[in-house]
C-alpha cells in the first residue's frame, strides 16, 4: 500500500505508535458494559472515554444532558476562542445488552473476528474516530476544529440528546458519525428512513361476560380492527412499514374488557411520506359503537434523505479512503435509524456507517474484523485532517 505523499517517516511512526494503542482501547471499553437503562454503568463508561481520550492528549469532558442520568461526553481539538463551523462526530457509549452479556459472548479473537457486546455498534467506530483525531493533532492539526460527541442513550431514541446533537449540529459544517460499516462489504450510509410510535387507546364499556355480554362494549375487539387499519398502511413500493409490535388488555376473561391499546412502529423514506401517515394514523375511527379512541403519532427520528451537498460529501471523502487503501461505496436507504438523522434535518451534509466493519449488531455474534482497522483508522485520520 502507497504511503500518502503528505506523510513522512515520523509521520509514520507516530501512526504505528498510536494504532498499536487501538485494540487495547477497543478492549478496554467492551469489557465495560455499558446498557442503556444503567446509569452507574454509563457513568463508569463516560469516565473511561474521557481517561482515554487524556491519555491520547485530547481535550475531553462531560456535560450533564439532565438533572439526572449519563452525561453526553465532549471530545475536541479547539483551540481557545476558535468558534469556526467545524466537522461534527458522532457516537453512541450506550448499547442494547445488559450487564453480564460478556458471559455469553465475551471478548476473544477467533481468526480475523473480533467478539464482544457493542463492539461493532459501536464502540470500536468510536476508538476508531477517537485514535484517528490523536493521531491528526501529532501530525499538526486538522484544517476545520473537530468536535467529537458522544451520547449516552442513542439506542432508546437519543430522548435526552436530541437537543444538543441538534445544537453541534447547528454549529458544523459536516456531520461524521461513527455507526457501523453496513455488514454487505463495509459500505457507508447516505440515507436512512424516518422511525416512530404509534400508540392507539381504545376505552370501551366493562361487562360481564356471560350474563351483561351485550351491555358491554369490548375494547380488545376495537383494537384488533385497528390493527388491521395500521398493518393496511404498509407501503413496499413506497418504503413505508408499520408494524404493530405490543397489545395490551383486558383484565380476566370473564369481564368484556374496558381498556386495551397497542403499539406500533413504522419507517418510511421522506417527509412527505411522514405527513400522509400521521393524516391517516391521526383519521383512525372507533369501529366498534361507543369506544373512545386516543391516537398518538411520534416521530421520533425524521427520515434521513440522501442530498446533493451529503453526495458531494461522499465523494470527498471516497478520495481519503482511497488514500487510505481501499473503496468507501455507499449502501440503499437503511430502515434502521441514527442520529445521523437528526443532523441530515437540519440540512448538515452527513455522512454515516463509518465506523468498524463486522456484522451482528445486537447478537451474541456481534464482532468487527481485524483486518479492516488499520485502514479505518488510516481513512479517519487522512478525512479529519484534509476535509475542509
Amino acid at each position: 500500500m502507497n504511503r500518502p505523499e503528505n506523510m513522512t517517516q515520523d509521520n509514520s511512526d507516530i501512526a504505528q505508535d498510536l494504532s498499536r494503542q487501538l485494540l487495547p482501547m477497543i478492549e478496554r471499553w467492551v469489557r465495560f458494559e455499558s446498557p442503556s437503562h444503567s446509569d452507574e454503568a454509563l457513568d463508569g463508561m463516560a469516565k473511561l472515554i474521557v481517561q482515554d481520550a487524556e491519555r491520547l492528549g485530547l481535550a475531553a469532558l462531560t456535560q450533564p444532558l439532565s438533572t439526572d442520568g449519563a452525561p453526553l461526553v465532549h471530545i475536541h481539538n479547539r483551540s481557545a476562542g476558535d468558534e469556526r463551523p467545524g466537522i461534527l462526530v458522532l457516537g453512541h457509549y450506550d448499547t442494547v445488552h445488559p450487564v453480564g452479556i460478556l458471559e455469553k459472548n465475551p471478548f476473544r479473537m477467533e481468526g480475523d473476528k473480533l467478539y464482544g457486546p457493542g463492539i461493532y455498534d459501536m464502540k470500536a467506530g468510536i476508538c476508531l474516530a477517537l485514535t484517528g483525531l490523536a493521531q491528526v493533532q501529532r501530525l499538526g492539526g486538522s484544517a476545520l476544529p473537530v468536535d467529537l460527541v458522544i451520547l449516552p442513550d442513542e439506542e432508546t431514541g437519543s430522548h435526552r440528546s436530541r437537543e444538543r446533537i441538534e445544537e453541534f449540529a447547528r454549529r458544523s459544517r459536516y456531520a461524521l458519525v461513527c455507526e457501523p460499516a453496513r455488514a454487505d462489504g463495509g459500505r457507508c450510509v447516505t440515507a436512512r428512513k424516518g422511525t416512530g410510535f404509534i400508540t392507539v387507546k381504545a376505552r370501551g364499556r366493562p361487562a360481564h361476560a356471560g350474563m351483561q355480554h351485550d351491555r358491554g362494549r369490548n375494547a380488545i375487539e376495537e383494537i384488533a380492527h385497528q390493527v388491521l387499519a395500521l398493518q393496511a398502511m404498509t407501503d413496499y413500493e413506497r418504503g413505508i412499514t408499520v408494524s404493530v409490535g405490543r397489545i395490551q388488555g383486558g383484565t380476566t376473561v370473564n369481564v368484556v374488557p374496558e381498556h386495551s391499546q397497542l403499539s406500533a412502529d413504522f419507517r418510511l423514506p421522506d417527509p412527505q411520506a411522514a405527513d400522509e401517515l400521521r393524516a391517516k394514523v391521526q383519521g383512525l375511527a372507533a369501529r366498534v359503537p361507543d369506544v373512545q379512541l386516543d391516537v398518538d403519532f411520534q416521530l421520533n427520528r425524521p427520515p434521513m434523505p440522501r442530498t446533493e451537498a451529503t453526495a458531494e460529501l461522499l465523494r470527498r471523502c471516497q478520495v481519503f479512503a482511497a488514500r487510505a487503501g481501499f473503496s468507501l461505496d455507499e449502501a440503499p436507504m437503511t430502515g434502521g435509524a441514527s442520529d445521523a438523522n437528526f443532523t441530515a434535518a437540519l440540512g448538515l451534509p452527513t455522512l454515516d456507517g463509518l465506523g468498524a466493519d463486522g456484522d451482528g449488531a445486537h447478537t451474541l455474534h456481534e464482532h468487527i474484523l481485524l483486518s479492516t482497522l488499520d485502514l479505518r483508522l488510516k481513512f479517519w485520520t487522512e478525512t479529519l485532517q484534509g476535509l475542509a
